[in-house]
């Protein structure tokens, strides 16, 4: 029975689909990683490896996650997975924030009127009702792209065991003398009505009235100047915040600047040297005549009128009195300002603020007396006015503090806050000067920072941060539990005390500060040492929730003893330098002295096409849940890939699309590809040694170990675009554009059991495999579908997630096989050039309709040496790397030039039915009329057999 030519061919059959379906496959993977444990088996996998610790830092359970934060969970995947098949035990615990002011305002708002009715632990309760309903919607996104680790067990800022370690983290502090309670000026959001720390502020434009004002000098004026004598003197003050003029009380003047005593209509000003043109312009001086120039300290301890209350104004003296606007004199509210505070209790200044926690007026004059702050400025610039002391007032837009939690205009107000001093002192250390700011600033210089200006940024807060107020007035958080006595409010500092609290909120959580619980806490007996009191009530304001993150690492080397200090890697967005970097390197000194991470590296932010920060306000965001509903969790981690994250990143629906088909390229040209022709190959019986590989499949499988060795160190690097860019090009030129289409024929028309195509299979199998694991890290999912329908092999572990990644002796299958050839690499090198010379010149052939198919053609070169030698030695793999039916060699007089001229001509002999190649042996074999030389052999085979 004659043959069917087709099924002779060795097509190729694999149920590895070239459609990948992602949307629909992606969550079958989840199930199946689910069911065997897949974390859990990693973990086994890597006991007693050397650890490597990424720690992640806590999202926000406020919502559903978003692309920036889908962004950084992926490259955190990328690294825990690259250190993992590096060989480390690189364990992962998610972590999640669950306290503050953003969880409570949206339950103060589902509450309404009823929260006030409702107990403290109430409000809590509805409190974490509410974000563990997105903890749990943000850990199932999470795993939906494809991101491994702890997920059953996460650490979370609400959970009993973590709020103890942030009290003792407090009590660290507290005990060693950095804590104190007092009153300051802080940064007030009225809409939260609580306190804020200098990372919860940031700046945004404000549109302010600013006025200058004058006050009347009281004391005699000859004091400054004999030529002051007997006139009316006044200084003049310029604000942007009139509302705080009724808190005044002192003007500051910079003690080394010039000052001018202008005259002027029979009075005298008295302002800045280096302003007065400017100050008598805006404040309509007409002709200003310099009668006296002096010193700024000349002006401390002389006494001023305020403008509109029975008020006696002291002069004081201060550096940060800025000569770029204004007058160079500054009113100074020590309730209102962190720098006016500091200037206040320098001179005993009355800080008590009448401004209440809703940023109404209080005790003042009926004009503004029970106004909103900024709603009283107008009334206060009437008010001048009508008192004689408004100069001049305008309109001025600049950059103001806003909350950034409700992005409302905050103000500076004087309370009692807990503060943790930067200046004090560490336990142990050299001298007085070695303090909490000094340590931590030379300990930042041993952190690996990457980008490098991480070092400088961070530096630079830590160097100008003020003392850091932890606490806030709210009810969700961890409460700050100390007593306090009742008798002089002094709060009570006892080790014995802090560890039973301690104990209490790991046995039942925070909740049992505001419970009869804690009251059996105190001994019987308990004397307040400041005043020999023995009544005490509880604080009930709560920390900071940056303390409570910032005290992450310290929980979980609580919760997993084997876990090394300090952790490997921190990877946040830039904000954290002001934030989570910044609070987990001041709760690590106050605990242990030294950092937290050993390296910090810093993602950009994700904008979209037109450079604009994605919001969904904005609607320019892209749902990465979305994505992987309609393209893939796949998609959204290779476009992570695709980037330098180290810059600013742009996301899109057109970029996803572009990556889409990136996407398709690796899957198709590369694992497809090797996999349709791997049907039929035993390791065990078909698999070739490297000795005896055709020359082009051990170049390829040597391109790979190369390519490997690459893409190992650009994940140690984190240089991920590198690897996605490599990748891409080794899969569409390397293998598509070259290797795949050279070896199409032996693999199609040589037996099925030829050397020659056991050889390519071979360098199928082990490229194949190599990638796969190289890739799992970022291709999570599919690299996995690739390793089901590799080949089988004995003792293949259940998931390429437990691999590591593939050695050179792996790819080349012999440790004694050296990764780079130099005489191969040139050889290879001249034929590639020669083949792009041929390729142009049958492609000007087929342009002009001379040929169509390649295999029509023939070709004649012509070279010289070196170029000649090279083709000489590889003459027979000619016709099969240029894909022609036949190549004829010919020495060229190059005379060392190497000078290489391809000529194209059609091919001799007729068309073989079987292998499409053109032969003049075609129909020698009786048996087979239309087939070649090459093809009867492999027929006859068949019959045979």
């Amino acid at each position: 029975m004659p043959l069917e030519l087709k099924a002779t061919i060795n097509l190729p059959k694999t149920a590895f689909p070239m459609k990948a379906n992602l949307p629909q496959n992606e969550p079958k993977m989840l199930e199946r990683w689910e069911q065997m444990g897949i974390y859990q088996r990693i973990r086994q996998a890597r006991q007693g490896k050397p650890k490597y610790i990424l720690h992640d830092g806590p999202p926000y359970t406020s919502g559903p996650i978003h692309m920036g934060t889908a962004f950084n969970k992926c490259l955190k995947d990328f690294i825990v997975k690259s250190k993992t098949m590096a060989g480390f035990d690189a364990p992962y615990v998610p972590g999640w924030d669950c306290h503050g002011l953003p969880i409570e305002i949206k339950v103060d708002k589902e509450l309404g009127g009823k929260k006030l009715q409702m107990r403290p632990t109430d409000v809590r309760a509805e409190c974490r009702k509410y974000a563990q309903k997105f903890l749990d919607l943000q850990r199932m996104q999470f795993k939906r792209i494809g991101v491994f680790g702890r997920f059953e067990r996460p650490y979370s800022t609400m959970n009993p065991q973590y709020e103890s370690i942030v009290l003792q983290t407090f009590y660290s502090f507290y005990e060693n003398g950095f804590v104190y309670k007092g009153l300051r000026a802080v940064y007030w959001c009225m809409h939260d009505e609580t306190a804020l720390a200098e990372a919860e502020v940031e700046y945004e434009n404000h549109t302010s009235s600013t006025v200058w004002v004058k006050y009347a000098l009281l004391d005699d004026p000859a004091k400054l100047d004999p030529a002051l004598a007997g006139k009316e003197v006044s200084t003049i003050i310029w604000t942007t915040t009139p509302w705080t003029l009724p808190a005044s009380m002192a003007v500051a003047f910079h003690p080394n600047e010039e000052y001018v005593a202008l005259e002027s209509d029979g009075e005298v000003y008295i302002v800045a040297s280096r302003l007065a043109k400017d100050v008598a312009e805006k404040c309509g001086l007409a002709d200003p005549r310099e009668l006296a120039h002096f010193p700024g300290r000349k002006l401390e301890r002389l006494y001023f009128q305020h403008p509109f209350l029975d008020r006696k104004i002291l002069g004081v003296l201060a550096d940060y009195v800025t000569m770029d606007t204004g007058t160079g004199v500054v009113h100074t509210a020590p309730s209102h300002g962190a720098e006016d505070f500091a200037t206040g209790t320098k001179y005993g200044l009355d800080a008590t603020s009448h401004v209440d926690e809703k940023g109404i007026l209080r005790d003042g004059l009926p004009e503004y007396d029970g106004q909103y702050v900024f709603k009283a400025n107008p009334l206060i610039v009437e008010l001048l006015q009508k008192r004689g002391a408004l100069l001049h007032s305008e309109k001025l837009e600049h950059s103001y503090p806003h909350c950034w939690r409700c992005h409302n205009p905050v103000i500076f107000r004087a309370t009692e806050q807990w503060f943790i001093s930067m200046e004090t002192p560490m336990p142990g250390g050299k001298s007085r000067e070695d303090t909490l700011r000094t340590r931590t600033l030379e300990e930042i210089k041993k952190v690996k920072w990457d980008p490098p200006w991480g070092e400088e940024r961070l530096s630079n807060m830590i160097q100008t941060r003020p003392d850091w107020c932890i606490s806030r007035q709210r009810v969700w958080g961890v409460p700050i539990a100390v007593f306090l006595c009742e008798g002089c409010g002094k709060p009570l500092n006892d080790h014995a005390v802090n560890q039973k609290v301690v104990e209490l909120f790991r046995r039942s959580g925070a909740d049992a500060w505001f419970t009869s619980e804690s009251d059996t806490i105190l001994p019987a007996g308990t004397k307040c040492p400041h005043c020999s009191g023995a009544k005490f009530e509880k604080e009930t304001d709560i920390f900071d929730v940056w303390l409570e993150s910032g005290a992450s690492y310290l929980a979980l080397i609580d919760d997993e003893s084997s876990y090394p200090w300090p952790s490997d890697l921190y990877l946040e967005g830039g904000d954290q330098y002001r934030g989570w970097f910044q609070s987990s390197l001041l709760c690590a000194m106050g605990t242990h002295g030294t950092p937290p991470y050993r390296g910090v590296v810093t993602p950009g932010w994700t904008l979209d096409e037109k450079g604009q920060a994605m919001s969904k306000s904005r609607g320019n965001d892209v749902d990465p849940v979305d994505i992987a509903g309609r393209l893939g969790g796949e998609i959204v981690r290779l476009w992570t890939a695709s980037v330098d994250f180290r810059e600013d990143v742009v996301g899109s629906e057109t970029l996803m699309q572009r990556v889409a088909e990136n996407y398709r390229a690796i899957r198709n040209n590369l694992f497809k590809n090797a996999l349709g022709n791997l049907y039929d190959f035993d390791l065990q019986t078909n698999a070739v040694p490297f000795e005896k590989l055709e020359a082009l499949d051990q170049y390829m499988l040597r391109q790979t170990a190369v390519l490997a060795r690459d893409v190992r160190n650009w994940y140690a690097e984190f240089a991920f675009h590198k690897i996605y860019h490599r990748v891409n090009h080794f899969c569409v030129v390397d293998l598509s554009a070259f290797y795949f289409d050279v070896i199409k024929d032996r693999l199609y028309t040589y037996a099925a059991n030829s050397a020659g195509r056991r050889s390519a299979q071979t360098a199928l199998w082990r490229i194949s495999e190599a990638m796969a694991r190289l890739l799992a890290p970022i291709l999570s999912f599919t690299c996995e579908e690739v390793w089901q329908h590799l080949p089988k092999v004995a003792n293949r572990l259940e998931s390429v997630h437990l691999a590591e990644f593939p050695n050179t002796a792996d790819i080349l299958g012999d440790k004694s096989v050296p990764e780079e050839d130099a005489q191969q690499q040139q050889d290879w090198t001249t034929l590639l050039a020669v083949r792009e010379q041929a390729m142009k010149a049958l492609e000007e052939e087929r342009n002009s309709k001379r040929i169509g198919k390649s295999l029509e053609a023939q070709l004649v070169i012509t070279a010289g040496d070196p170029a000649y030698s090279v083709l000489a030695r590889f003459k027979d793999q000619l016709r099969y790397l240029f894909i022609v039916s036949a190549v004829t060699l010919a020495q060229g007089s190059g005379n060392g030039s190497g000078g290489v001229h391809v000529e194209v001509k059609k091919a001799d002999g007729a068309k073989c039915d079987r292998c499409w190649n053109y032969s003049t042996h075609v129909g020698e074999d009786k048996a087979y009329p239309t087939i070649c030389e090459r093809c009867s052999p492999v027929l006859k085979g068949m019959e045979g057999a």
